[in-house]
């Protein structure tokens, strides 16, 4: 039997809803671009420059461009494939910093943080001539948005290091663009999240128990 064949669902910003656009990033264990952050201490070592522990200094990618992100409906018990598009990823990285968004932090969606700023957001324009790639990260394609996050929060620093936290996740309103023909719907960004990290943790829990 065939594998089936998911909806895919373009996810737009919609300037004429109440809200839209990325309102804050999330600190979470399971990011659903599937991408780590990289973060410096006293013993790493980046453009032969040395970087402070003190610094506290993560940086990562927020959204890639036409990556395929499983969503499920629970109401509606269906399985989809949610993406954005470049132009959209530029659109809502400019939306977040010009609304000064960049002080707007949570962990796993859930707990509002104080002391995290964003102090650096680009689009990658290039393939080579990018910073990202200095970082680690020449493999994700142009469109990528990256952030760099200093942290001035002590306990979500030691989960940092910790591994109990490892990637960014956004918080936002988008709209729903069906590939296969139906009529938009909006929905919050954040119950997606949750659902797709709930997802992950099942897979991993099967996988452990295997």
């Amino acid at each position: 039997m065939g594998k089936k064949k998911l909806k895919k669902v373009e996810l737009i910003i919609d300037e004429e809803a109440d809200r839209f656009g990325v309102e804050a990033i999330s600190l979470v264990e399971f990011p659903a671009i599937e991408e780590n952050w990289v973060f410096f201490n006293k013993d790493q070592f980046l453009s032969l420059a040395k970087l402070d522990e003190e610094q506290k200094t993560l940086v990562g990618a927020v959204l890639i461009p036409n990556k395929e992100i499983p969503r499920y409906d629970q109401q509606e018990e269906e399985e989809f494939i949610v993406f954005f598009t470049e132009n959209t990823i530029k659109q809502a990285q400019e939306l977040f910093m010009s609304s000064l968004n960049n002080n707007n932090a949570t962990f796993e969606h859930k707990v509002p943080l104080e002391g995290i700023t964003v102090i650096e957001s680009w689009i990658k324009e290039d393939k080579r001539n990018d910073k990202s790639t200095a970082f680690g990260f020449s493999k994700l394609p142009v469109g990528t948005w990256f952030v760099k996050m200093k942290i001035n929060n002590n306990d979500m620093w030691e989960k940092v290091k910790s591994g109990e936290v490892k990637g960014f996740s956004i918080e936002g309103y988008f709209t729903d663009k069906l590939i296969e023909a139906s009529i938009p719907k909006r929905y919050n960004s954040i119950e997606i999240c949750n659902m797709i990290r709930d997802i992950i943790s099942e897979h991993n829990s099967a996988k452990n128990n295997n």
